[in-house]
């Protein structure tokens, strides 16, 4: 009984031994992806909202190419979610007329600022080391006219007053600031050439 109570015992212990072994071998890459995405975001503007956009993708981004993919993709799934409010909105058909111009002008511009994503996702996901300075160029250029075009639907709504400018208000900015951190990231991975094939 003795021996049966000995050998219990050190079972279990080897087990949970085991156990934590393995907490211990998988939490490694989760907390370096963890420091690449916090080192990444570091001296972003927004650097709080840039972690914050960026921890569901913290486990698998590897490299500094990975954070600044990830982060436009963000930028561009936002941009589509708040164009698909805007145009919601007009549907409702509120507000002045000023206001639903400056609506409809906004939605335009998030037209423009999505392409301009999808684009540098698409370019983003197709580097190669021969072709880097014109494809950075390109997803560079890309980004910024994408701030541009949110900055413009903002300015759109100067003056005018009510529900929709404060309902759409709120998500531009949001979305402005993602996009806003994604150029940084690409900045970084322009002046980094990491990882690239």
């Amino acid at each position: 009984m003795a021996f049966l109570k000995s050998f219990l015992f050190l079972f279990f212990s080897l087990l949970a031994l085991s156990s934590e072994a393995r907490n211990a071998t998988a939490e490694k890459p989760d907390t370096t992806s963890n420091k690449l995405v916090q080192n990444s975001c570091r001296h972003a503007q927004y650097p709080t909202l840039c972690i914050h956009t960026l921890s569901s993708v913290a486990c698998s981004a590897k490299t500094p190419h990975d954070v600044a993919l990830a982060a436009v993709s963000v930028s561009l799934h936002r941009a589509n979610n708040v164009s698909a409010f805007a145009s919601s909105l007009v549907g409702l058909r509120t507000g002045n007329k000023k206001e639903r111009s400056a609506l409809n002008d906004c939605i335009e511009q998030l037209s423009d600022s999505a392409d301009q994503l999808a684009r540098t996702v698409s370019e983003l996901r197709h580097l190669r080391s021969v072709t880097f300075e014109g494809q950075m160029n390109n997803a560079e250029t890309w980004v910024s006219a994408a701030l541009t075009n949110e900055d413009t639907c903002l300015d759109g709504f100067h003056g005018v007053d009510g529900a929709v400018k404060k309902a759409v208000r709120k998500k531009i900015v949001n979305v402005a600031r993602v996009t806003s951190n994604a150029l940084y990231l690409i900045n970084r991975l322009a002046s980094t050439r990491a990882h690239i094939p």
